[in-house]
């Protein structure tokens, strides 16, 4: 089986496709891979990584905000738009796949609607539970649009044919073990809290937890790991300014990046973080508490959707960024530390969403997709 993958701009659209090309790759060595990424994209380097073959195409996606500077931006993304479909057709006839499967982002548009054009049998996969434009446009073209959460659902036309998949789970998340975990990180019988912003960190939440964290000090009763981010060179000095003395406050931990996250959230009992659609995946996969700040600067809005399927099933809580503050998130984690039976509950509920086939079943889609290619 040849097997064409497209997807990229941001993590979360591109791990999704290298999960499953490995889990393929498992499944059926002898399947021959493509990627197809945007030129200069974060793929380019994370596809390489993973070890398989990559074509480029250039595109780029339309500026909401109207000023001069970016209506040139989006003439040239109306030009892109042509040429990226013209690159698309060239590589699709060269590869010739059986299937192909898209996971998001502008990238997967011009590819995924030359590929159906061709009639090559599609797959769409939306890890988010509000659907990006893309997959939305796409949708009535495609065999199938895979699903993470079923409230996704809602947004589409009876006439598509949706299954839920969920999120693909990378295998080291799943196999970490929670005392083996701890025991590794030389933590104590205190209670846990893992927080982070991604992999360039996110300001808002990072004063907001410095302000935790210099309270929590003082208290010495809960224990911390903290990823602050490659970008926010501010946050040690405002942990400064609260007075946090790190020397005396061995039970926080400080990292610009946290590089054993699967170690990490496995440990924690209560986990603070942005709601990126493959950070809750994990949240679920490990059954863990958490208290969600949703970043608003994200296309439509889409982590406040994601935040909120958790929320509604009493699976996590949530605090806006519009009413975020050092005081109002030291209060939450109070509140649910002090509540075993609350803690536990979220915990609960969060493991009861996640789905820990979804390689299995995006596997059992692309073959059926493929199947009805060749009928």
């Amino acid at each position: 089986m040849k097997v064409l993958f497209t997807g990229g701009g941001t993590a979360g659209h591109i791990n999704p496709a290298l999960a499953v090309a490995g889990y393929l790759r498992k499944k059926e060595p002898d399947t021959e891979i493509l990627y197809v990424g945007n030129r200069g994209g974060m793929e380019e380097r994370l596809v390489a990584k993973a070890g398989y073959p990559m074509q480029t195409i250039t595109i780029s996606g339309f500026q909401r905000r109207i000023t001069p500077k970016n209506l040139m931006r989006n003439a040239q993304t109306v030009v892109r738009m042509f040429t990226a479909s013209s690159e698309a057709h060239r590589i699709i006839k060269e590869f010739a796949p059986d299937v192909c499967v898209g996971t998001g982002g502008y990238v997967s548009g011009p590819v995924i609607r030359e590929a159906a054009r061709l009639h090559i049998p599609c797959v769409i996969h939306e890890s988010n539970a509000y659907p990006g434009v893309t997959t939305r446009m796409l949708a009535k073209s495609v065999h199938a649009v895979m699903l993470a959460v079923p409230d996704a659902k809602n947004y589409f036309d009876h006439s598509v044919n949706c299954i839920v998949t969920g999120n693909p789970v990378r295998g080291e998340v799943l196999s970490a073990q929670r005392e083996e975990s701890r025991k590794a990180l030389g933590l104590d019988e205190r209670p846990l809290v893992l927080s982070f912003g991604g992999s360039l960190g996110a300001s808002a939440l990072n004063r907001a937890a410095a302000w935790m964290l210099a309270q929590s000090a003082k208290k010495g009763e809960v224990q911390h790991i903290h990823g602050y981010g490659t970008h926010d060179e501010k946050f040690m000095d405002e942990l400064r300014e609260f007075g946090f003395d790190q020397a005396a406050s061995p039970q926080i931990r400080l990292l610009e990046y946290i590089d054993n996250m699967p170690q990490c959230l496995s440990a924690a009992d209560l986990v603070i973080g942005r709601a990126g659609a493959m950070t809750l995946t994990e949240i679920e996969a490990k059954a863990k508490a958490s208290i969600l700040v949703p970043s608003p600067n994200v296309a439509e809005n889409h982590q406040f959707h994601n935040a909120m399927a958790l929320v509604r099933r009493g699976a996590a809580e949530i605090i806006e960024e519009k009413d975020l503050t050092g005081e109002a998130l030291w209060a939450k984690v109070e509140e649910i530390l002090a509540d075993p039976q609350h803690l536990k509950s979220l915990g609960e509920n969060a493991g009861k969403l996640e789905i820990l086939d979804a390689s299995e079943r995006i596997y059992r889609t692309i073959k059926a997709a493929c199947a009805a290619g060749k009928q």
